[in-house]
């Protein structure tokens, strides 16, 4: 979570990871000395591919025939926002055998540890909070629902500017959409040299995709209501 002036309220490094590795496309695997491009994700993400489960517990399960793994994924935003990379993802562990790269069967990968890298650092995450993490309801819809807002109605895009508080400082070169989740969407501010983000929250949690709509509708009548005020106010 981080805050400004009030709490806002961001998915937690398990959730983001979970996430990520639901709606991946594809991924590098590195296994045995190799690494291998996966890109047959579409529709299954890297846990359609590779099952994880917790690390073996018995004590005379053998372990030096178990071969380390590592699956690296990156998050890349939609929109054509400068630096479109939002995170990286790495999921360490051990394979029974070496990577098969032909093999079209899911894979069972005895869990080590997930890292998230993005630019408020870098998170680990354990197996039980991957477990425990819900699925962001927008997850799945999350690209096509940005780009068809950039695409199909740019022009409410610098009207969700109107919501940023504090009132972003002059030279904004433009304004997209980088992120939405089920607590909110995040605005990527360019400068001539520079660029941040800034989240502009819903008013609840979207729990349903059918819930995300009503909620930007929301975002753009305050926004309208705003621009409205400081038009009357000039």
């Amino acid at each position: 979570m981080r805050s400004s002036r009030a709490r806002v309220i961001t998915p937690t490094a398990a959730e983001r990871v979970r996430s990520i590795l639901t709606v991946a496309h594809s991924m590098t695997v590195v296994s045995d000395g190799l690494r291998s491009e996966v890109h047959r994700l579409d529709g299954v993400g890297a846990t359609g591919l590779f099952h994880l489960h917790a690390p073996c517990e018995r004590v005379d399960a053998p372990s030096a025939g178990r071969v380390p793994v590592r699956l690296e994924l990156t998050d890349i935003a939609p929109t054509p926002v400068r630096d479109r990379l939002r995170a990286r993802v790495t999921v360490a562990g051990l394979l029974a055998a070496p990577y098969n790269s032909a093999s079209e069967s899911s894979t069972c990968l005895e869990f080590g540890q997930a890292v998230l890298e993005d630019v408020a650092g870098r998170a680990y995450v354990t197996l039980q909070e991957l477990e425990a993490a819900e699925l962001d309801p927008l997850a799945k819809d999350e690209a096509e629902m940005l780009t068809h807002l950039v695409d199909a109605h740019g022009e409410y895009v610098p009207l969700l500017l109107r919501l940023v508080r504090p009132v972003p400082e002059a030279g904004v070169l433009r304004a997209l959409p980088v992120a939405m989740d089920r607590y909110g969407i995040t605005l990527r501010l360019e400068y001539p040299r520079s660029h941040r983000d800034v989240r502009l929250p819903f008013t609840t949690p979207v729990t349903r995709i059918e819930q995300a709509g009503p909620q930007v509708q929301s975002l753009l009548a305050t926004a309208r209501r705003l621009s409205h005020t400081s038009h009357l106010l000039a």
